[in-house]
């Protein structure tokens, strides 16, 4: 039986759950130049607030959603400021500054995750985990689970929501405005720090958000974050740092790479060969698939 079309199909699946926790990574890099280390620990915070509203409530998990980005959009909101303080104090590199602050962040969350939740795996159940789609193509059967599915409609939609928002809408040019020019943004009269706060808002709910369905396909512990930090990272600067539209092409790539290491060749190799195409890539085009990253 011919794999290839199943191991295509997997592959564009895995990518559309790299987007979810990519897509938020990237437009905050790109207008804050910061590379938030802590994008992980969101997820993993969100997904346990999920999995207990689902424990007290018994409400399905996916009906969450929107309290999930609103719980954790405010806690954003009111944690960018401080970010914006550390990085406006620093003499020297303020990139390099935001990294280990945020980086610092992740090992508090972990910490404090690990104290509340403990070392336990848990699984979240949803009423999309139980079907999947079946059909023949060629010759060959293919196998498609509803959650991943839907987890591929999800990043699809928050990619086109936030292309929206940034291209139609007057926020949306004041966002671009910022992560293009600062200082030229400040004299026409745009608020950088508030403008900022919502952007991290909006990243930092839309990643917690992204930790339900990531429950939902795999399990959730309270060291989940660290894995999730290094794919984002690999996913936004394979795509070029800050440049949003790449971040869909190069998280398809790496799950199409990751599929057909584990179908067709060594599965330990997997992460190699990721790193190996990041190294390349990087070497013929240092700003990324495109060569429009920052």
């Amino acid at each position: 039986m011919n794999l290839l079309p199943q191991a295509l199909i997997d592959g564009i699946l895995i990518g559309g759950i790299y987007i979810t926790f990519s897509i938020g990574f990237s437009l905050a890099f790109g207008v804050m130049h910061i590379i938030d280390f802590a994008v992980g620990e969101w997820v993993m915070l969100g997904a346990f607030l999920g999995f207990y509203l689902n424990g007290w409530l018994g409400i399905d998990t996916i009906l969450f959603l929107p309290v999930v980005f609103i719980v954790f959009g405010c806690i954003g909101y009111l944690l960018q400021p401080i970010i914006y303080r550390v990085l406006s104090g620093t003499r020297g590199n303020p990139r390099l500054m935001g990294l280990v602050f945020t980086f610092g962040i992740a090992l508090m969350i972990q910490g404090l995750g690990l104290t509340f939740f403990g070392f336990y795996s848990h699984t979240i159940k949803t009423f999309l985990t139980a079907g999947c789609l079946q059909f023949s193509i060629a010759g060959s059967y293919i196998t498609i689970p509803i959650v991943r599915l839907a987890a591929l409609i999800y990043a699809l939609a928050i990619t086109f929501g936030l292309s929206y928002l940034l291209k139609k809408t007057d926020f949306g040019i004041a966002v671009r405005a910022v992560a293009q020019h600062r200082d030229a943004a400040a004299l026409m009269g745009i608020n950088i720090k508030k403008t900022s706060s919502y952007i991290y808002a909006i990243y930092v709910g839309i990643s917690a958000m992204t930790g339900i369905l990531l429950g939902s396909v795999f399990s959730i512990t309270a060291q989940m974050g660290g894995n999730y930090t290094i794919l984002a990272f690999f996913v936004v600067v394979l795509a070029g740092m800050g440049y949003l539209p790449g971040v869909p092409w190069a998280a398809f790539l790496l799950g199409i790479v990751q599929s057909l290491f584990l179908i067709y060749f060594n599965p330990d190799w997997t992460l190699l060969a990721v790193f190996t195409i990041l190294f390349l890539i990087l070497i013929i085009s240092p700003k990324g698939l495109f060569g429009r990253g920052i």
